[in-house]
């Protein structure tokens, strides 16, 4: 659609140059034919590249002014990011909501930003998991109740996890080209109303600009109802796969029908961001052939299709009672856990297979988000206020990076003192003692929580951050599985925020072209997740035979942390769907004894995120 748009777009220039320079020949004595015959045989080549030129040069400007990912798009539309450590009850019960869905999706918790819209909408953005945004109308979290807010946000983390926020960005970029052409229009038609020298030339160059203008803003509503309408569905069924609830999805677009802005956005960059949101965000196109998204009724009936199409009234100003914040009991969510932590270090799968394992891909479930609620309340409250305040965080994550050794501990405390920002240091030694009960899988809930503090930090913040935890970490000449575990989710979580989104674009098209790498990883990952050399060898061979590697086995005697980058710095260069099969061949390694510890788990999660394949906590808890 976009090729045929070009060419129309290039055929109806042609013409309109061809009118324009027949009007300006007629001023002159000529007649139209004349008038044509007289242009040059290769303006009509310099009038098409001209035109792919204007589209190309549009496109690329506005990618630019995007290229910082799901921020940049919150921003122009108006919102302002709300911190993790807000007082009001609506936005505390949002940034929950948030914090649950991104811990049981397995993906850094996202900046949320707040829209000071009073309709029902909401919107994710992002190049990727590592830079995306969650947008909230104020109007979502005014009259949604926790399950229907909860259903939106799973909607929005489908999106994230599907890949289509990448697509919808991109989408704004090749869309601003061809609809460049009305705006030079405007421009041409401006001058040309104040100018006498071929003043009417202009003039009709202009409106013929103007008219493309409009043709390109066809096709681009086109293009996006092409590319948004289907994914709309598919996000509704996830959000249902993934809450177990129809009702919450459902629920939510009843209240925008009953509601009499709707879902309609006012700011003037919601045009262009249209496709991007939870409801129609256009009024004007809500039904017709150009709509972003299905019909409201089509969409409710898919979820509930016994509905009876009534709408509830809403008041524009909410009186409505909410659901309590309060987390659901703890034997509703128990799956394995105590009060106050795990039930033990070492969580058992039996049922767990390679294949269950890989199914959580992108895809998680009612089991991880109940995994995930309970991980979060049961944490020490004292660590999770820490983990939502920028300044606290930093001292949580280098507490969290403290040896066990006095001696060294000794060191990295007196490094800190002199590198560490001004008070960061006290918070740290508050945390200590709490950090130091608390076992793996809530440190690393608790680097997830901290994400979207951390992401407040300035860019010399952030340098000075990065470069004191990996000065910690190196403390003692040594980096051992876990603390490359959480120095991978650290560089996941922060690096696209601060340095710019990673695009990587696999082009490696099987496994058996970085064999290698992959059979290195595996030797790591058995060496290190097996206590005896004929555990570590059957689970070398386990992994292996999932991706028919005939490498023999190599013992790592200690966990080489360059080799496990380098390793999985080529495997990142594999095609987004070949990469699970390496996350497979890890799981079935890890389970050759039928069971996943948490450290086990642990590596899993820091090598799946490292691949772009994020894991849940549930692997192992």
């Amino acid at each position: 659609m976009f090729g045929a748009a070009i060419v129309t777009l290039i055929i109806l220039t042609n013409i309109l140059v061809a009118i324009a320079f027949g009007f300006g020949g007629q001023q002159m004595g000529l007649t139209f034919e004349e008038s044509i015959a007289n242009t040059p045989a290769d303006a009509w080549l310099l009038i098409t590249l001209g035109v792919i030129g204007v589209v190309g040069t549009a496109s690329l400007y506005k990618y630019l002014s995007i290229r910082a990912g799901g921020k940049a798009i919150a921003e122009a539309l108006g919102g302002h990011l709300l911190h993790q450590n807000a007082a009001d009850a609506n936005q505390r019960r949002l940034l929950n909501v948030v914090e649950e869905m991104a811990i049981a999706s397995g993906v850094p918790v996202p900046p949320v930003y707040l829209i000071a819209e009073p309709s029902i909408n909401a919107f994710a953005a992002g190049f990727s998991p590592q830079d995306a945004v969650i947008g909230i109308n104020q109007g979502t979290i005014d009259h949604l109740d926790r399950t229907e807010l909860q259903g939106v946000v799973a909607h929005e983390f489908s999106h994230i996890l599907n890949g289509d926020t990448n697509i919808n960005l991109r989408l704004i970029a090749i869309l601003h080209g061809i609809l460049f052409l009305g705006i030079i229009g405007y421009g041409v038609l401006r001058v040309g109303g104040h100018s006498r020298k071929n003043g009417g030339a202009m003039v009709a160059l202009g409106l013929g600009l103007l008219v493309i203008g409009f043709g390109g803003t066809f096709f681009g509503r086109m293009i996006k109802s092409a590319v948004s309408r289907q994914r709309e569905y598919l996000a509704d069924a996830s959000a249902v796969q993934f809450t177990r609830d129809p009702s919450s999805i459902a629920d939510a677009l009843k209240k925008i029908g009953g509601l009499s802005v709707g879902s309609t956005m006012t700011s003037k960059s919601a045009e262009e961001a249209s496709h991007m949101f939870f409801g129609a965000a256009l009024s004007k196109f809500a039904g017709g052939l150009m709509s972003t998204h299905p019909p409201l009724h089509k969409r409710i009936l898919a979820i509930e299709p016994g509905w009876d199409g009534q709408f509830p009234v809403l008041k524009t100003d909410p009186l409505i009672a909410r659901s309590s914040d309060a987390k659901p009991g703890s034997a509703e969510l128990a799956h394995g856990f105590a009060q106050g932590g795990f039930a033990q270090a070492n969580v058992d799968h039996v049922s767990a297979t390679p294949d269950s394992v890989i199914e959580q891909v992108g895809h998680p479930t009612q089991d991880s988000l109940a995994v995930a609620q309970t991980l979060i309340q049961s944490t020490d409250e004292m660590l999770k206020n820490a983990a939502h305040d920028s300044y606290e965080a930093r001292g949580l994550i280098y507490a969290m990076l403290l040896d066990k050794d006095p001696s060294i501990r000794v060191k990295q405390l007196s490094f800190l003192e002199r590198r560490a920002e001004a008070q960061v240091p006290q918070h740290m030694t508050r945390l200590i003692e709490a950090l130091d009960k608390a076992d793996r899988a809530h440190l690393l809930a608790l680097i997830e929580m901290s994400m979207p503090a951390l992401k407040e930090l300035s860019k010399s913040q952030y340098e000075r951050f990065s470069q004191n935890a990996a000065e910690l970490i190196t403390a003692d000449d040594r980096v051992d599985a876990f603390e490359w575990v959480m120095h991978r989710l650290l560089v996941q979580g922060l690096y696209a925020h601060f340095e710019g989104p990673q695009r990587h674009h696999g082009k490696v098209k099987s496994v058996a072209k970085v064999a290698d790498d992959a059979a290195k990883l595996l030797s790591i990952l058995a060496s290190h997740s097996h206590d005896d050399l004929d555990g570590q060898l059957a689970a070398y061979q386990a992994g292996a035979k999932e991706l028919d590697l005939a490498i023999p086995f190599a013992k790592q005697e200690h966990f080489d942390y360059q080799r496990m980058n380098a390793a999985l710095a080529n495997l990142r260069k594999l095609r987004p769907l070949v990469k699970p099969s390496i996350v497979k061949a890890c799981a079935a390694t890890v389970l050759a004894d039928n069971h996943i510890s948490v450290m086990e788990g642990a590596l899993l999660q820091g090598i799946s995120a490292t691949l772009d394949c994020p894991l849940p906590p549930s692997i192992y808890a």
